[in-house]
């Protein structure tokens, strides 16, 4: 039953196709045997229509294959596009990132050369090698020694000015610092803007102390800066020491912090062996 269908359906559609196929030949048969421009024209609005609709049916698979192959060729064409893209844009990371490290140079250098200049006269750069907390010691090494001119005793501050410790050693290109926060730190210093001294005192930890203060009516609080004294002679006077926690306790730089130290050229004659 369904066959049947099928092939009367078949069928319906095989006459429509001759007879829409047959139009546009009974068309010109009119034109060319019997030219009636009224019966022409009756017919071209039929005709017309039909013989658009057959065009478009025969030439569909012609129609398809030639977009088709508009569209892969496009495709390629972008592939390429893309593949050109992308190597522009590798070209421009590798440059932007030349661009990046050398401006970071630049400002490096800089940095360097204002640190230098900023110092006093015979100031040394150093970058810090090494650094060693154990058994209440602090200390760490810096790439620079007695062929830079460095002596024991001298001082050693932060880039920013800020004590960080005193050289103990030295050897022909390197030398050990001994930070604030060893257990063998003693320093001289004062409460900045007053006339209040006391001793600085490592003792293995992350924070030293302030042992004793000059005026026994001073109270000490957190935020008081401390700054070096030179009352005896071993430290340059002024240099930022660090910053009281509480009463007791000094907030100063840790040696794992630093990446780069300036010496100073102040002769303390071997007062910190």
């Amino acid at each position: 039953m369904n066959q049947n269908k099928i092939s009367s359906r078949l069928k319906t559609i095989v006459k429509s196709a001759c007879a829409a196929a047959v139009l546009p030949i009974l068309f010109i048969y009119i034109m060319i045997a019997k030219p009636d421009y009224t019966i022409m024209n009756g017919l071209a609005h039929v005709v017309l229509p039909v013989a658009n609709w057959v065009g478009d049916v025969i030439t569909w698979p012609i129609r398809f294959v030639g977009s088709t192959i508009e569209n892969v060729r496009e495709l390629s064409n972008l592939r390429t596009e893309n593949e050109e893209l992308r190597v522009r844009l590798d070209d421009a990371l590798r440059n932007k990132n030349l661009c990046e490290v050398a401006i970071a140079e630049n400002q490096k250098l800089s940095r360097e050369l204002d640190i230098v200049e900023s110092q006093p006269r015979g100031a040394v750069v150093a970058d810090v090698t090494y650094d060693n907390t154990a058994f209440q010691h602090s200390t760490f090494f810096i790439n620079k020694g007695v062929k830079h001119g460095l002596q024991n005793g001298m001082v050693v501050v932060s880039t920013d000015g800020v004590l960080v410790g005193i050289i103990t050693d030295t050897a022909p290109y390197f030398s050990r610092v001994r930070a604030l926060t060893d257990s063998g730190t003693n320093i001289a210093v004062r409460v900045a803007g007053s006339e209040v001294y006391g001793f600085l005192q490592g003792n293995g930890s992350a924070t030293p102390t302030m042992g004793f203060f000059s005026d026994p009516e001073f109270q000490p609080s957190e935020g008081i800066k401390l700054v070096t004294s030179n009352i005896s002679g071993v430290l340059p006077n002024g240099l930022i020491v660090g910053e009281m926690m509480n009463d007791t306790d000094v907030k100063v730089v840790q040696p794992k912090t630093l990446s780069r130290v300036v010496v100073l050229q102040f002769d303390t004659q071997d007062e910190y062996k």
